[in-house]
């Protein structure tokens, strides 16, 4: 709900040259908190570690109104990144332990539809909210929501098998590896592809101004209404034909709007751009998610999905900040910009296809 306003709010407090640092700070923090979340979501349990991630959604998103300097944002920026370090990483390995392999891929395009529901129509509302009532408003509407994540946990049952009560010895993840290697070809694909996103995110929101769109938030409707018509249909594809094959077609058509949103000149350009992305991060994510189980081990599946969280965080964090960088807030760069992410999505396509011929010769 809060990033179209984040570019503006930063500038107004005089931190202009920090607009990367604003989702790759949020990204640093999920980052540093994914070895955590997968030990403790394979050990204490799923909706602990849930419930720690909503609980940080909630708090901290009601802080915002009383941040007025550019250390002290960032700064909440940072702990607020906590959030997504922990809810994904136990909802992602509740619903593993719920669906049988055979419908794994149509599962976590359900759970897609419902992360790109919150992640594309938020701004558009976010963007609403702010216009009528005000910034203020807008970031305690996305902590009511936060809430009502936390409500929903109460209909859920836990799914981990011998459970270990908390101790705080389980926080010392240097002791072991804190990624899982068998699960590598599904992180490298993340993290080049979720540069991408980090991008989208940071960049976008100044495109629209320079093309005179009215509402920041606008494109990202368009990017959830394209992602939920194209998680509708991957899911069962990838369970039918394959996860690699189905993340190709993503990736193709991510890198074709990163080469749109590069030219754009006119608001129906930057709209098909914004389309063309969203229709390839719904079928991207959700099928490297189903990769992911497919290739880990039942007895640690949270730290293989966290190992693919860190590839996400660690390629959104860099889309974000480079992205920042090469765009240097002069309008001239838009193009450039986006370019580069073309380019990470095109390393992504050629590692996925890659390890897909490498595997056909193993077969």
């Amino acid at each position: 709900m809060i990033i179209p306003e984040m570019n503006s709010y930063i500038t107004a407090l005089g931190g202009a040259g920090y607009k990367g640092l604003i989702i790759g700070l949020f990204t640093v923090a999920a980052f540093i908190s994914r070895p955590f979340s997968g030990k403790l979501a394979d050990t204490v349990g799923r909706i602990p570690v849930i419930f720690v991630g909503t609980f940080v959604c909630f708090a901290l998103g009601a802080l915002y109104p009383f941040v007025h300097t550019v250390a002290a944002f960032l700064m909440l920026r940072f702990f607020h990144g906590f959030s997504t370090g922990f809810q994904p990483t136990g909802t992602t390995a509740y619903l593993a332990d719920t669906i049988p392999v055979t419908h794994r891929g149509q599962a976590m395009g359900y759970l897609g539809i419902a992360g790109t529901l919150g992640m594309g129509s938020g701004p558009f509302f976010g963007s609403l909210i702010s216009a009528e009532f005000g910034l203020d408003a807008m970031f305690y509407a996305s902590s009511l929501a936060a809430l009502g994540s936390i409500v929903s946990l109460g209909k859920l049952r836990e799914t981990l098998q011998n459970k270990s009560k908390f101790s705080w010895s389980l926080l010392a993840v240097w002791k072991e590896k804190i990624y899982d290697e068998r699960v590598m070809p599904a992180t490298l694909s993340m993290l080049f592809s979720a540069f991408c996103f980090g991008l989208f995110l940071t960049i976008v929101p100044d495109l629209s101004d320079h093309l005179m769109v009215p509402n920041r938030g606008t494109i990202f409707l368009y990017f959830t209404i394209s992602s939920l018509a194209s998680r509708l249909l991957a899911g069962k594809a990838s369970d039918r034909f394959g996860r690699e094959p189905l993340i190709l077609i993503a990736l193709a058509l991510i890198i074709t709007g990163m080469w749109l949103l590069a030219i754009s000149e006119t608001k129906d350009m930057f709209f098909w751009g914004g389309i063309l992305f969203g229709l390839g991060s719904g079928i991207n994510t959700p099928t490297i998610f189903a990769w992911t189980i497919d290739l880990g081990n039942e007895k640690n599946r949270a730290k293989g999905v966290a190992t693919v969280y860190m590839g996400l965080e660690a390629g959104i964090f860099f889309g974000s900040v480079l992205s920042a960088w090469i765009y240097n807030n002069r309008t001239e760069n838009f193009t450039a910009t986006f370019i580069v992410g073309g380019i990470m999505a095109l390393i992504a396509f050629i590692l996925v296809l890659y390890y897909n011929k490498a595997l056909k010769k193993v077969t």
